[in-house]
């Protein structure tokens, strides 16, 4: 039997909030365990409640009454160091995407994605990849393209670390990786491994996101 996902929502707006409700309770791995219309409301029960389940995946949306998804994101990594944050917004703003990816969220998707994407998203993090966008991925890497930063180190990611942090960007989990390059999937789990410690970050959409602004990739580069 596999294990059961238990997702908390952070989402203010109801009908929004009922849809991926529904959407949820036909997925048979997966529970919504907890729903709040505010991140201060959540934050409060992480801090008080001693019985509070902790979520495996926090579907987080930006533009929430109070205290904002972007501020409230680094929170949540404090106290749930261990669980997968899915921002879920409307905002195609840069500086947002790379803001939350850089803050620790292992996903970016737009309220426009499908219910089905959004639960193949949840599946995804919580296999080790990373929920983007088909064209939050394409976004990423072509605005940062347009405006490429000098290089701060060289050699930091060698040929082939740079060539599976690319496929990780793309959204590929590190089976599909593994199956693309023709090598093993613990191969390339060490290869991950040397990347997020080279690059200091904990999931793929970060990795990508500080190899662009370091220089590591060459705005000619394909996504």
């Amino acid at each position: 039997m596999n294990k059961i996902i238990r997702v908390m929502m952070v989402e203010d707006h109801p009908e929004y909030r009922e849809g991926i409700i529904l959407a949820l309770e036909t997925e048979e791995d997966i529970e919504l365990a907890h729903a709040f219309g505010t991140a201060e409301a959540a934050l409060h029960k992480l801090q008080y409640q001693r019985d509070f389940k902790k979520p495996d995946v926090i579907l987080l949306d930006l533009n929430l009454p109070g205290m904002g998804g972007i501020e409230a994101l680094p929170w949540f990594k404090e106290y749930l160091s261990k669980t997968k944050i899915i921002v879920l917004t409307q905002s195609e703003n840069e500086i947002d995407v790379l803001t939350a990816i850089s803050a620790g969220a292992s996903g970016y998707l737009l309220k426009s994605a499908t219910l089905d994407q959004i639960t193949d998203g949840i599946h995804t993090v919580m296999n080790g990849g990373a929920s983007l966008n088909p064209s939050m991925a394409t976004f990423i890497l072509e605005k940062m393209k347009k405006n490429p930063p000098k290089p701060q180190f060289e050699a930091v990611l060698t040929e082939r670390e740079q060539e599976i942090l690319t496929l990780l960007g793309e959204g590929l989990e590190k089976k599909q990786i593994s199956d693309k390059l023709g090598i093993s999937t613990a191969t390339v789990a060490t290869h991950v491994a040397h990347i997020y410690k080279k690059l200091q970050v904990q999931n793929a959409p970060a990795a990508v996101a500080k190899a662009f602004r370091m220089g590591i990739f060459s705005p000619d580069e394909k996504a």
